[in-house]
């Protein structure tokens, strides 16, 4: 049983310039959602981190608005949360799988994302899995974007103007450039 077992959780990562989430929740479980918020939240202070929080209206919505932020705004990380409780039908594979998809592609792209979007059988496993006092799923999606912020400082390239560029794609809006 996962509810038995224990698991090794990071330290939260210490910055030092400033950090921006943007938590992007689907309130459609209005009290689960909550509390992954209120998790993520306490996670993301911890850090000192600054954070938005908006609300889509579902989980397949998240990795859009996520995707929508990482091009037109200036956040470090994204937290993605929400439930997804199965149903009667296979709407429950598509929404799991395709949100999963959305978030895994944008952070191959470099996108620092923690997904904290629950994928359970019932309503009873997301109340354990979202309370910030039990699993607190919310608040490791939280420490998962921060982990991810805290390597691509370590490990990223100073951006700068020096140096050879290729012209073609362009990564920012998708055009091509001629030289």
């Amino acid at each position: 049983m996962a509810g038995s077992e224990t698991h090794y959780i990071m330290d939260t990562p210490s910055f030092s310039d400033p950090v921006k989430l943007l938590i992007v929740v689907s309130p459609y479980y209005k009290d689960i959602a909550d509390n992954l918020v209120a998790g993520a939240k306490a996670e993301a202070e911890a850090a000192g981190a600054e954070v938005e929080v908006i609300e889509v209206p579902g989980a397949l919505e998240i990795p859009s608005a996520i995707r929508i932020a990482h091009r037109q705004a200036n956040f470090d990380g994204y937290v993605a949360l929400g439930c997804i409780i199965r149903g009667e039908t296979t709407h429950y594979d598509t929404v799991c799988n395709d949100s999963s998809r959305g978030l895994m592609l944008m952070g191959l792209q470099g996108a620092n994302i923690g997904n904290g979007i629950l994928t359970v059988e019932n309503r009873k496993q997301a109340e354990v899995r979202a309370d910030p006092k039990d699993q607190n799923k919310g608040g490791g999606a939280a420490a998962a974007a921060l982990h991810l912020i805290a390597l691509e400082r370590k490990y990223g390239a100073p951006k700068s103007g020096i140096g050879f560029k290729p012209r073609g794609l362009d990564d920012d809006d998708g055009s091509f450039q001629i030289a």
